[in-house]
């Protein structure tokens, strides 16, 4: 028998330790095997972390698809409901019509999703896993931190798709009057399945660090008082049309192509009369 090995077996009879040269192996690494495995280990992260990070984006699309696909539903329903016609428009309002705040128990703000909510199993369709809310609407309800929390919705409906009643629709808690006056109905819209009525309320490409001419174009991404911009998600959003359809935009060129109105207009078409020189202006 080996030497080294009667001197193992003896010292396990009697209750010795190991050599010590094998205990003294046995209970620490060398400086290169340390090194390397945090080399593997680092090399494992960057493999893997944007692989995650990629997942979580791709989970959070398909949520956000999820609910434009039910809200564009609830759209259909309603219109089955209301002799063809579209619901009554509202936006951005924290109040309720006798100028209270909304929340914290108080009656119902006026809000699109108001009018949907029968057709839908929870409110948590209108709240998009996306919304990370914006600088200015965190100012208008201090404490909040989602435009669902704020306004109701993450979503946009969009202004030139939508019934609008003098003295009862409103936008951030104003009134429109008489020239706003609208009634649209779904036979109107000539191109269903590529009008948008329905979106997500931020797009990545709202941003400066996507589109350089951003702020012109969208009206987000702007200076200080006028501060909206905050980006949501890095690909892009749901977007529902008017035949009850919904798709994932991830392009400014794709977003402009969307028609915003019942005859057609396409978002991006020039319109001398908007601020933004387009129809997004005026009917988004």
């Amino acid at each position: 028998m080996r030497s080294a090995e009667r001197d193992f077996r003896a010292a396990a009879v009697s209750g010795g330790s190991w050599p010590k040269a094998m205990k003294n192996r046995n209970q620490a690494f060398t400086l290169i095997e340390l090194l390397v495995v945090i080399a593997i280990i680092a090399i494992l992260a960057a493999i893997l972390f944007p692989v995650f990070a990629q997942a979580k984006e791709s989970a959070k699309l398909t949520a956000d698809l999820s609910n434009s696909r039910q809200i564009g539903l609830s759209v259909k329903l309603y219109l089955g409901d209301s002799d063809d016609t579209m619901p009554i428009f509202y936006a951005y309002n924290t109040k309720t019509p006798d100028g209270r705040d909304a929340w914290h128990g108080l009656p119902e703000h006026k809000g699109i999703e108001v009018q949907l909510a029968p057709y839908l199993k929870s409110r948590d369709a209108f709240r998009s896993p996306f919304d990370n809310g914006g600088p200015f609407q965190e100012a208008e309800k201090p404490g909040s931190t989602t435009y669902w929390d704020t306004y109701g919705s993450s979503y946009r409906f969009m202004a030139c798709l939508y019934t609008v009643v003098p003295g009862e629709s409103s936008q951030n808690n104003v009134l429109f009057g008489p020239e706003d006056a609208r009634t649209v109905t779904e036979s109107q819209i000539e191109y269903p399945s590529e009008t948008r009525v329905v979106r997500l309320e931020v797009f990545p490409f709202f941003g400066r660090d996507v589109t350089k001419d951003a702020c012109d174009r969208y009206g987000w991404d702007c200076d200080p008082p006028y501060d909206y911009y905050r980006k949501w998600g890095n690909r892009g959003g749901g977007v529902v049309h008017a035949d009850g359809s919904a798709r994932v935009v991830t392009s400014a060129a794709a977003f402009d192509q969307g028609r915003v109105n019942p005859k057609g207009d396409r978002s991006g078409d020039a319109n001398p009369d908007s601020w933004s020189g387009t129809w997004y202006g005026v009917c988004d």
